[in-house]
Parts: structure tokens; sequence; C-alpha cells
């Protein structure tokens, strides 16, 4: 039964029960042989009150069935949703065909309390590990500069400390860059600026600043890079995108390896692909790359901080444009990305 054949059903009932007394009354009053006006208003007030009762008796349960029960579930239900439990999980009274309002709340309250577990679970995750990615540069500088108070250490020793105390700093200030940026783009507040420039200039001023440490790990770079391509777009955004393909790219390929970096226009879209013969990954590993702080290969976890990729991910989703993954374990990565002209 629908829920508009409920309610007729209902205004149906409501005007039968209204005959029934009705008709009692005038019963009543034809059967009474003497017809004493007192009488008769007597019995037929008897009569009307009598119906009456009976019907506020049905209606209470009525409201019991129909109205309070699913209102008490809800207020318990809201009650535990102000107190931090998403746990909940309300049965709607009808069938799926004849859902009425408190069903229909009853789902809404589900897919909140589900959608709020989500939410919780991500901040929570999200503050244990920006704790522990903080905490662990602190405590090699803390340590490092507890080793550099000894008036009698030699130059080569202070040199080397002071390399590492470098490295931690510029890794708690891209985590911490990495983080601002990804809550101003999450919360809308880092508005793109639109210009037109040279995308393919922008592309190898990237890779130019990654020739040392490509020099140092002898790593083959090969560019296809298409000449004064011009994009009407955000310079800063595509400059974030090209630096963390480039760092992953570098991160994750061995020593005398080989890193591909195409860029062309297909139609109306620029086209860049980031192709490595590095360590590669597994499936699962593929399915987890662009969330917040996931590291695959944990070997490489001081090389970062599991943020570059979801920072791309979701400059990407604000563009428009679409991040395309293709790895294997022991052969390599590709990224593939493809963004539109805005007009």
């Amino acid at each position: 039964m629908k829920h508009w054949q409920y309610t007729l059903l209902g205004y149906s009932g409501f005007v039968i029960a209204s005959a029934i007394c009705t008709t009692l009354a005038i019963l009543t009053y034809s059967k009474i042989s003497d017809k004493n006006v007192f009488l008769i208003a007597l019995i037929l007030v008897l009569v009307t009150v009598f119906s009456a009762t009976i019907l506020a008796f049905l209606d209470h349960f009525r409201r019991k069935i129909m109205i309070d029960k699913p209102v008490n579930e809800i207020l318990k239900a809201t009650d535990k949703i102000t107190k931090g439990d998403f746990s909940i999980k309300l049965t709607p009274t009808h069938s799926y065909e004849c859902l009425d309002e408190f069903d229909i709340i009853k789902e809404n309250l589900n897919n909140m309390a589900s959608e709020l577990s989500k939410s919780e679970i991500l901040k929570t995750d999200f503050i244990a590990n920006v704790s522990h990615e903080i905490k662990t540069p602190i405590n090699v500088i803390q340590s490092y500069a507890k080793l550099l108070e000894d008036k009698n250490l030699k130059e080569e020793e202070k040199k080397k400390y002071l390399h590492a105390l470098n490295a931690s700093c510029y890794k708690l200030n891209n985590l911490i860059t990495n983080i601002l940026k990804l809550n101003k783009l999450e919360n809308n507040k880092l508005l793109p600026e639109y210009t037109k420039f040279n995308l393919s200039e922008v592309l190898t001023n990237q890779i130019l600043q990654f020739e040392t440490i490509l020099e140092e790990k002898n790593i083959n770079l090969i560019c296809n890079i298409e000449e004064n391509l011009y994009i009407n777009s955000e310079e800063s955004y595509m400059e974030i995108i090209f630096n963390n393909l480039m760092s992953n790219a570098i991160k994750f390929s061995n020593t005398d390896g080989t890193i591909e970096v195409d860029l062309k226009k297909e139609n109306d879209l620029y086209v860049v692909s980031v192709k490595d013969n590095g360590i590669g990954m597994d499936e699962e590993t593929g399915k987890r790359i662009f969330d917040k702080f996931y590291q695959g290969d944990t070997s490489h976890s001081s090389e970062g901080n599991g943020l570059g990729l979801s920072l791309v991910k979701k400059i990407i989703d604000v563009m428009g444009g679409s991040i395309q993954v293709e790895s294997e374990k022991g052969v390599g990565t590709t990224f593939i990305i493809k963004v539109k002209e805005v007009i």
C-alpha cells in the first residue's frame, strides 16, 4: 500500500467513525418510547461522550504507534549523534514503496550518521598522522641540536649534523606547507588566479630544480615536451602538480634508472605524463595512493610525508581535470594528467 493510500484510509476511517457515532445517536433516539426532551438529551450526550471516548482511545493508540514511537526513536538517535555516537541504525516503519515522512527522516539520519562517522575517523587518523609526521623531524632536530652542543665536536661531524638538521627542517616545513595548502583547497580558501602562461616553460623549470638529485642517482631523463604550449590556468597549481610528480618519480626510481616526461596537447586537453621504471606498486597501493599520509613503500617514508599526491589529486579535482595511474610491481609507474584550459 502506498503513502497516499494510507492517508486516504485514515481520512475514510475518521468519516466512517463519525457516521457510526451519528447513527448510534439516531438509533438510540428512535428506540426511546417516552419522548421526554431531557431524557433524550441526556441519552444523546452519553452516547456522544461514549463514542468520542472510544474514538479518543483509538486515536491515542494510533498516535502511539504511528507518531510517538518514530518521534521517540528519532529523538534518541539525534541525542546520540549530539554526544558523538554515530553508530545509530534506524529502521523505517513501512516498506520502501510507501515510506512516510518519519521513514524519510530516519533514512536521512542514518546517512548523516554514516558520513559523520567517516569524517570522525578521517579526522582522528589525520590528527594521528600529523602528530607522528611532525614528531619525527622534531625528535631528529632535538637529537642533533644536543650533539652540536659538544665543544669538542670535529668539523666533519658538525657538518654532518647540520646537514641532518637542515633536512629535518626542510621536511617539517614541507609538511606544514602541504597541510595548509590542502586545508585551504578543501575549504575553498585557496582561490585560483587564472592567467595565460607558457605551460612548457613551467614544466621545464620544475624539472631543472631536480637536476642535482637526478645526477646524484644517475637517472636518465627523457623529455618529450611540446614547445610553447600556452594555457589559461592557475600557474601555481601546475607547479605543485609537476613538482610532486617529479619528486615522486625520483624517490621511487632506482639508481641508474630512467624517467620519461611528456607534454602534449590533444584537442582541448593538455596531457602530461611522468613515467619511471622504478619499484612500481601493487593494486592495493594503487587504490590508496591519493589518501592523505598513505605511503605504500615505507622504506622511502623518510623522503616524504604522504601528502604530495593527495594535494595533486585535490588540485586536479578543483581544476576539473583527471589523473590516471598505471603501475606494476618491479616494473615502474606512470602518472597521466589531463587538464583543460579555463575559458
